[in-house]
């Protein structure tokens, strides 16, 4: 499942350099599939939908870090262990409930990101 951030965070921004894909953002900030990664042209989201790589989409949250969950793999292939965990002061990055997936759709997840 992907990693999520909570209302706890303290925007202290320790996680968004350690994301290997590139899913973490600063609050407010619009995310895009192609930002960190290499995939150009079409991507289809987990939701089924078709987008433009490029295409900007907008924050998931407002005041506080988040993570994109279709860019999120949970470091497989990269690291042991979520990186932004390993590294909130807080402990506010945990898994989101909300996006079951396998080690298998995570490591095909990195495979179409990086090339």
């Amino acid at each position: 499942m992907a990693i999520k951030i909570t209302e706890e965070c303290i925007n202290c921004g320790a996680c968004e350099p350690e994301c290997p894909n590139n899913a973490i953002y600063e609050g407010g900030v619009e995310w895009a599939i192609a930002d960190g990664t290499s995939i150009k042209g079409s991507f289809q989201l987990m939701d089924g939908t078709m987008v433009d790589a490029e295409k900007r989409f907008e924050p998931i949250s407002l005041d506080t870090y988040y993570i994109t969950p279709n860019k999120c793999t949970e470091c497989q292939g990269f690291h042991e262990e979520p990186q932004c965990a390993a590294v909130c002061p807080v402990d506010c990055c945990v898994p989101d409930e909300l996006y079951q997936e396998t080690i298998e759709e995570l490591m095909a997840k990195k495979g179409k990101m990086h090339i």
